[in-house]
């Protein structure tokens, strides 16, 4: 694949912006996780979190896709509230809102073939063979796995199969993608491969993204703008290249 990071500019089309937290905050019993989040994702852009363990960067994205309802504060995507959401209307969200988790949540007993084309029969209900085979080829094609087809999941690689979690997030085609950590357990030259096709998805589809990562070479091959959570808030934002002379120490300590 070619070397994304010498071209990478940033790419969001405009002000637009598809997801927006204000004063988001979220409790789990006597534990506050989230404190005051305020955050907005623009259109076409690549948004990358970095945050300690524990600091409730998981927990942000999961009230963005509604597993988790916050306690207080505004959390909007593509201009409605989610917590307001019929379950019906929770449904179409996420058809526009891909999750890539750490797992890759692979189904074990499903060919490659069959993985990408289960979200394609069960959410979209499509029937045409044709067009199902069709878009699965496509979206190997964009993941460079087209000889996988047949392959079970025990059989490939933890980059392979998060090469294959990404490419059946992406048959969907979303809007916004949500990557939580995703070149952890991977080695460096994988990793870099896993950065540089999540650059060339967003500029191909035009995908709004929320990466959360501590892989520092990941923030920088894909991030237009970085924000840094601590104790529940984000308390700096910015391009990587900005934040990495920052003189504030916490800030700086990601960075080294």
């Amino acid at each position: 694949m070619e070397d994304l990071k010498e071209n990478k500019t940033n790419t969001a089309a405009g002000d637009e912006v598809v997801i927006h937290l204000e004063h988001l905050k979220k409790s789990f019993g006597e534990k506050d996780v989230l404190t005051d989040i305020n955050m907005n994702l623009k259109k076409g852009e690549n948004l990358v979190i970095l945050g300690r363990s524990g600091e409730g960067k998981s927990v942000t994205i999961k009230c963005i896709v509604g597993l988790l309802n916050q306690d207080a504060g505004k959390c909007e995507v593509l201009g409605k509230e989610v917590n307001e959401l019929s379950s019906d209307e929770l449904k179409d969200m996420r058809q526009r809102v891909g999750f890539l988790f750490q797992s890759s949540a692979l189904y074990d007993s499903m060919t490659v073939r069959e993985n990408l084309a289960f979200p394609l029969t069960r959410v979209l209900n499509l029937k045409d063979d044709n067009e199902i085979e069709e878009r699965v080829q496509e979206m190997l094609e964009n993941v460079g796995l087209e000889e996988a087809i047949d392959k079970m999941p025990a059989e490939l690689s933890g980059g392979m199969r998060k090469r294959i979690g990404l490419a059946r997030t992406l048959i969907l085609k979303p809007e916004i993608m949500l990557y939580d950590e995703p070149t952890t357990g991977l080695d460096p030259i994988t990793s870099r491969e896993i950065s540089e096709l999540i650059l060339h998805m967003q500029k191909k589809y035009k995908i709004s993204s929320i990466v959360i990562t501590h892989d520092m070479a990941c923030a920088k091959i894909t991030a237009d703008r970085v924000m840094i959570m601590n104790k529940g808030e984000f308390i700096a934002e910015g391009q990587y290249e900005e934040l990495e002379q920052a003189e504030d120490e916490l800030v700086s300590s990601f960075f080294k």
